[in-house]
């Protein structure tokens, strides 16, 4: 995963609402994306065409098509948006008025991308600590005449790009700025203040010291500190062939492949010296997005390290595109506890189990997404009486706090992932209670949900009306979890282990609006005894004061 340290900061001239323009994003995690613009004065509309053109590019590159490169993305966006400049500029004023210099830095996997029209400018300061210009500016030579651009956003119908790729690494600092800061300081003083690690607003503001207000121009700064890369980018660009077809008998890499697991084929059963796994291939070779989502999964499951899930590895001299995993041999939830219901011990286990696995994941910055029967795994304890659980398919795996709400099963999901709420330890909670609650009473509490169905979720019966087994503290527990308003379900997997492992510590759970006499029915009868009782005492004292 991406991960920076960020700053940025403009300051206009003094009375005056300034024609630079910045912004960045940091998409799926893995793209940053970053723009930095300054509206030429002497255009009418130069601040506009900044601010449109910063828009454009954040707003495009997130629903770029996943086939695109990079370098492709930047070029086809430039040219668009310059296109549009000048094409309103010359309908609205027969002349250039829309102009803005453009810096565009991209940054994917361990790759600095980047292009600029005008003279902004994009720097690297170097682990080291040497500060470098990564950009040209297009300025006039002649010295007199420096500050006129050759190129500019919106300047002509055509324009000349020039993208170059720089490798990066963690410890890197990325730096986009305007002329407004760099014309007033040196090199070696800017790449000082840099070394220090101040962030883009202390040193615009000491740079602007440097000048009086009313000679500087606008001034702004980008400063972005590399704490970490995405790894998954070049996993994915390993040149690794995906079989179209695949048979039994057939050896790959030594492993021989024994008979499909699944119907669509790209799961196998394989062996290798007396030993059994599980191959895993992509679904096709020429989708660019299942091919994201295969690599994401098999980094996903080699990090995983919790027995309640089996080992996944990567092999290093793989000659095709897949993944092993152990041979977990028993049956899934549901088909164990065809016809019946789980035992109550079994139930606590199961819903401890699914606390372990939930709250590894957690440690990873993750979650299941797709906690359900069929994807927990029923084996015989060794050398004892009872079972076991493990947890399986690695493909639901997805970063918390994602926003992709119908990633998993729709009769498992917590009503807020069908309104395009994040997914969270609540949201989990509630597929635990919800497969809890089928395990104890072979029913769905809010019935079955169809994929792409946005349902209307009502008031659950309590498990413990279907099953009479359960014991109260327990019934409460699966209410709690399963509550349809998140602010009144468990909010973290602790509290949710915590009442499971301390029964004597569960007080009765109600949802808001639950009346009283099914909160606490004896509380109902004794008001009610009560109001009549005072009721009957007040119709008696006005009898006997006639």
């Amino acid at each position: 995963m991406l991960q920076v340290q960020s700053s940025e900061f403009i300051l206009p001239k003094p009375s005056y609402e300034g024609d630079d323009a910045c912004a960045f994003s940091i998409i799926d995690n893995t793209l940053l994306v970053s723009v930095l613009c300054d509206g030429v004065g002497s255009a009418r509309r130069g601040g506009t065409a900044a601010r449109q053109c910063v828009k454009f590019f954040i707003d495009q590159f997130k629903t770029r098509p996943k086939a695109w490169t990079v370098p492709k993305t930047m070029e086809v966006f430039t040219r668009h948006i310059n296109n549009l400049l000048f094409t309103e500029s010359m309908t609205q004023y027969e002349r250039i008025e829309l102009l803005t210099t453009l810096c565009l830095a991209v940054i994917e996997g361990d790759t600095l991308y980047t292009l600029n029209l005008g003279d902004s400018r994009v720097y690297m300061l170097t682990l080291e600590g040497q500060l470098k210009q990564l950009t040209t500016d297009h300025t006039m030579d002649d010295e007199h005449m420096s500050h006129v651009l050759t190129q500019a956003c919106g300047l002509s119908e055509n324009v000349e790009l020039v993208i170059t790729s720089t490798p990066v690494a963690v410890g890197d600092t990325i730096i986009l700025c305007s002329d407004g800061v760099y014309n007033l300081i040196e090199h070696h003083t800017f790449e000082e203040l840099l070394q220090k690690g101040l962030g883009a607003k202390s040193i615009v503001q000491h740079v602007s010291k440097f000048a009086k207000d009313d000679d500087r121009d606008d001034m702004s700064l980008q400063i972005f500190r590399l704490e970490a890369l995405d790894p998954l980018h070049a996993i994915k660009n390993i040149q690794l062939p995906i079989p179209q077809t695949l048979k039994s008998g057939q050896i790959i890499d030594g492993y021989t492949l024994l008979n499909p697991m699944m119907e669509h084929g790209r799961i196998w059963k394989v062996a290798k010296d007396d030993d059994t796994f599980v191959m895993k291939f992509p679904m096709a070779a020429d989708d660019e997005q299942a091919l994201d989502e295969f690599v994401r999964e098999a980094w996903y499951a080699k990090q995983i390290t919790h027995q309640a899930f089996g080992h996944a590895w990567v092999p290093e001299n793989r000659t095709m595109r897949y993944y092993m995993m152990e041979l977990i041999e028993g049956i899934n939830l549901r088909e164990y506890l065809i016809n019946r219901p789980i035992s109550i011990d079994s139930a606590i286990s199961l819903g401890i189990f699914l606390h372990d696995a939930e709250a590894h994941l957690l440690q990873l910055g993750l979650v299941h997404g797709d906690i359900k029967p069929e994807n927990i795994i029923v084996t015989k304890k060794k050398g004892e009486a009872g079972v076991d659980f493990k947890m399986v398919d690695f493909g639901s795996i997805v970063e918390i706090f994602s926003l992709n709400s119908r990633a998993g099963t729709a009769s498992y999901l917590s009503p807020e992932r069908f309104t395009g709420g994040i997914i969270n330890e609540a949201s989990e909670i509630f597929s635990i209670g919800i497969t809890m609650y089928w395990a104890l009473t072979g029913i769905l509490p809010y019935g079955e949900i169809e994929p792409f169905q946005t349902p209307t979720f009502k008031s659950a019966k309590r498990p413990v009306k279907l099953n009479s087994n359960i014991p109260a503290w327990l019934d409460s527990i699966i209410m709690h979890a399963i509550a349809i308003n998140p602010d009144e379900r468990y909010g973290h997997y602790s509290e949710f282990v915590h009442e499971l492992k301390s029964p004597e510590r569960v007080k009765p759970f109600f949802t808001k609006g639950v009346p009283l006499i099914e909160r606490s029915p004896l509380t109902f009868y004794k008001t009610a005894f009560l109001l009549l009782l005072l009721t009957q005492a007040i119709t008696l004292i006005a009898l006997l004061s006639k």
